[in-house]
């Protein structure tokens, strides 16, 4: 059973009790007709073909409080995306999907581009973001939630602890985060625990005091992929379209969002979904990518706080981050020895190797271009550039979703 000690600036809502999806539903039907809810899936066609979706879409199939489901649908032909639309036959839910490659939806990525607002390359930043504008086109949700489609656990009282805090009428978060364990008969989630939360508080000793390091740090797992945000928060934020995706959601939050409105609720006692290869020897796949990736977005959101680095300031970052880590593989160690796990510390210390050079790439790259990848810019800019953009967005779901509905009844 999970403690209930609040650590840092973030709420932490606990998992006191369990089995409670029954109560969690019954008060989300009651919330939702004040507060409507929509849930966003990104997703590529490949997850269709795995066990996890199917777990995933007959849990949802269950639920009766959400508004409106938004599917963006990434990499996937006509014949994909027809077979993804069979998932959602029958479902008490209304289920929009957007085709991100159809002729239509290029075209609109593509009249972007040209008015100097790309949305970014394809990727997981692109289609949450395709999604976020097709719920505010609706205008029929006060909340959006999101969670990944590789989720082999999947449990529909998963979405209901998430969406709770935002739901609940008198709890007043805009925000809310998700965090689990990532274990099975090992830790997982190397990422988190031996990169980002060594990274992390490798600069908070180099910038003592740093309100958006001390913020990070407060929560769980920064990297989880799910979140509820009030609408909002939806149409302000700008988010990067690579890997920084989670720490670029945060700082936007952390911008556009009182810390006292922002929350992290434990979503499940274990979570598991498709592990990434570490890609130790190719920097462009894999972890190795994802780690640069994230330190480049959370050296440029540092940058943006006023923080200064110099090319020694790197140096010690990258010395220090290392000596951080080894510590942290030391705790880890002790923690599974305790709980019985398998803990294979050679491969640790590897993870930490090739973390540290994508560290050594990712500031190099930071000193050589501090800009980078823009990020997608907020729906109000582009609405204030293409007024039209959102019923165009609608008029291209509708009429992909008919031409779809023609060919499967022919």
């Amino acid at each position: 059973m999970a403690d209930f000690y609040q650590t840092g600036v973030v709420t932490t809502l606990h998992q006191l009790t369990h089995n409670q999806v029954v109560r969690l539903e019954a008060d989300l039907e009651k919330f939702a007709r004040h507060r409507p809810i929509g849930l966003v899936l990104p997703a590529l066609y490949s997850e269709f073909e795995n066990l996890a979706m199917q777990r995933i879409v007959a849990e949802l199939r269950q639920i009766k409080y959400l508004q409106r489901i938004v599917l963006s649908l990434g990499r996937a032909t006509q014949e994909q995306y027809l077979k993804a639309r069979s998932f959602f036959e029958n479902f008490y839910t209304p289920v929009d999907i957007i085709w991100v490659d159809s002729p239509r939806m290029q075209s609109l990525l593509k009249r972007l581009e040209e008015r100097g607002l790309s949305a970014g390359p394809d990727g997981k930043g692109r289609s949450c973001w395709l999604a976020y504008g097709l719920l505010l086109a609706n205008r029929d949700c006060d909340v959006i939630a999101l969670h990944d489609c590789d989720i082999v656990n999947y449990d529909r009282q998963m979405l209901a602890r998430l969406c709770y805090p935002m739901a609940h009428p008198h709890l007043g978060f805009e925000f809310c985060k998700g965090f689990y364990a990532r274990v099975t008969d090992r830790m997982h989630g190397r990422v988190t625990r031996l990169f980002m939360t060594p990274l992390i508080r490798t600069l908070e000793g180099m910038a003592a005091g740093n309100p958006f390091l001390r913020y990070l740090d407060s929560f769980r797992y920064a990297l989880a992929g799910e979140f509820a945000m009030d609408i909002n928060l939806a149409r302000v934020n700008r988010i990067p379209a690579d890997w920084g995706l989670e720490v670029g959601v945060l700082a936007e939050v952390f911008r556009n969002c009182a810390v006292a409105r922002t929350c992290q609720v434990d979503l499940m006692d274990t979570y598991e979904h498709k592990h990434q290869a570490l890609s130790a020897d190719d920097r462009t796949k894999g972890l190795s990518r994802m780690v640069c990736d994230i330190a480049k977005s959370l050296f440029r959101t540092l940058a943006a706080e006023g923080v200064v680095f110099s090319s020694d300031d790197f140096r010690s970052v990258q010395i220090r981050y290392v000596r951080m880590a080894q510590d942290t593989i030391a705790r880890y160690y002790a923690d599974a020895m305790l709980n019985g796990l398998k803990f294979d510390r050679n491969a640790e210390e590897m993870a930490v190797q090739t973390f540290a050079r994508s560290l050594r790439v990712a500031a190099q790259e930071f000193q050589e271009d501090p800009d980078g990848l823009p990020l997608i810019p907020n729906w109000n800019r582009v609405l204030s550039a293409i007024p039209e953009f959102f019923d165009m967005m609608l008029d291209a779901v509708t009429k992909d979703a008919r031409e779809a509905s023609r060919m499967t009844t022919a």
